[in-house]
Order: structure tokens, then C-alpha cells, then sequence
């Protein structure tokens, strides 16, 4: 899985794309607001790793997501 971290401009907050294996979206939520459903993402229990990793993401850079 892929993540992806987007600049928001004025009112339009930042947020956050994760990608498959094959770059296909599969979510797109506010940066500043928790991740709903991560089990369905295989992300369950690691709440705080993804808010860690999202806090310290460079914007427009596609990294893969290891945690």
C-alpha cells in the first residue's frame, strides 16, 4: 500500500490518498481527522503508526506505507 499526502490551499485542508499495490485509490480522507474503518484497509490497531507517519509525510510525495 501506497500513501500520498496533499496540500490543501486557503480553506481546503490537507489530505491523504492511500494506493494499492497497483496505484488504485482505495482512500481519500482530511489529514486532520482519523481514518474510519481501518480494518477494512488491513490498517486495524495502528492508529497512532499512521497518524505518526502522516505527521511527518512530505506533500506530493508517493512513499510506500510501512507500519
Amino acid at each position: 500500500m501506497y500513501i500520498f499526502k496533499v496540500k490543501g490551499k486557503a480553506k481546503i485542508p490537507d489530505y491523504i490518498q492511500l494506493r494499492d499495490d497497483n496505484f488504485v485509490l482505495v482512500a481519500y480522507f482530511r489529514a486532520d481527522r482519523e481514518l474510519k474503518k481501518l480494518e477494512k484497509y488491513g490498517l486495524e490497531g495502528k492508529d497512532e503508526a499512521l497518524k505518526e507517519v502522516i505527521d511527518r509525510l512530505p506533500y506530493g510525495k508517493l512513499q510506500k506505507l510501512e507500519i
